[in-house]
């Protein structure tokens, strides 16, 4: 069967999808694939080496040392409690990470198989699902995610819920134009011609060739993901204290901006270096999967 499978603009022929042809491949060096792989991989570090160690304890305050600058010690100062900040701000990286991850992962889960089978079947079902996520798009995550967290409490598994929630329309779409192209090929005529069930298709066919378009609307979604949790923390509807949160420490420095303003540039950088990141990456993987933007420039 490989013989009757075409080379698609947005995919290449399985088990390898959206490969870039041979001849393009290191042609040219992707800058914000690159640029973008080094900001996430210095969030993913700080996460990781959070785990294991910390300068400090980012939850026990010491009223001794309360609202000091950056100094050899602590090398982003401390907060009014005392506490210090980099240790507050590399734990912060765990629950940045832990929401995008569950995020996306709710997204993905429910949107992708809306879109694949929307995109198989056709039809009033097609009009139907497409119909739902309309519906679900008119409902903004931070919208969701307020209402939620005055029904249910503000805590990070309501802001993760109700930011993947907000996601799915998104993933539905990207996952129904990709089946749509993948069905319009001629070895899903010589699939169907060989009998094979929908099922089937969808998993050996469908899902290898749109892999590359969900893993970059998956890395566009992180970057959103982040930036809403740290919204929701900022009016506190997100993670609770006394778990260090970015967004919420952000929220405590404003009445300290005119005297210490270090309590808000730390955690801010830290929140635009994962959101810049997880754009570059997208963007990246985008110019990296899609051989059509490379002829193109």
């Amino acid at each position: 069967m490989s013989e009757l499978q075409p080379h698609l603009g947005l995919t290449a022929q399985p088990p390898q999808p959206l490969a870039v042809p041979v001849g393009q491949r290191g042609s040219r060096l992707n800058v914000q694939l690159i640029a973008g792989g080094i900001l996430v991989g210095i969030v993913v570090m700080m996460a990781v080496i959070s785990f294991v160690w910390t300068p400090f304890d980012p939850e026990h305050s010491v009223p001794a040392d309360r609202l000091l600058s950056p100094n050899s010690a602590h090398w982003m100062g401390t907060d009014r409690y005392g506490r210090d900040v980099f240790s507050a701000v590399m734990v912060g990286s765990q629950i940045t990470l832990l929401v995008g991850l569950i995020t996306i992962g709710i997204a993905i889960v429910f949107g992708v198989p809306l879109g694949v089978i929307a995109g198989m079947a056709g039809g009033r079902l097609e009009t139907f699902l497409l119909r739902v996520t309309d519906i679900m798009m008119a409902f903004p995550g931070l919208l969701l995610a307020i209402i939620f967290g005055a029904v249910f409490g503000g805590s990070t598994l309501t802001a993760m819920t109700a930011i993947g929630i907000a996601a799915i329309p998104a993933f539905a779409r990207v996952a129904r134009a990709g089946t749509l192209q993948v069905m319009s090929t001629d070895y899903i005529l010589a699939a169907r011609a060989a009998n094979r069930s929908m099922f089937l298709i969808a998993m050996r066919h469908v899902l290898p060739n749109i892999s590359g378009m969900l893993v970059v609307q998956a890395s566009v979604n992180f970057a959103i993901a982040v930036l809403a949790e740290a919204g929701l923390s900022f009016l506190g509807l997100g993670t609770a204290p006394p778990t260090p949160s970015w967004g919420r420490m952000l929220q405590e420095s404003q009445q300290f901006l005119g005297s210490d303003v270090h309590l808000a540039i730390f955690p801010g950088i830290a929140i635009a270096m994962a959101v810049l990141g997880f754009n570059l990456l997208g963007d990246g993987l985008r110019d990296r999967f899609d051989p059509k933007l490379q002829e193109n420039r």
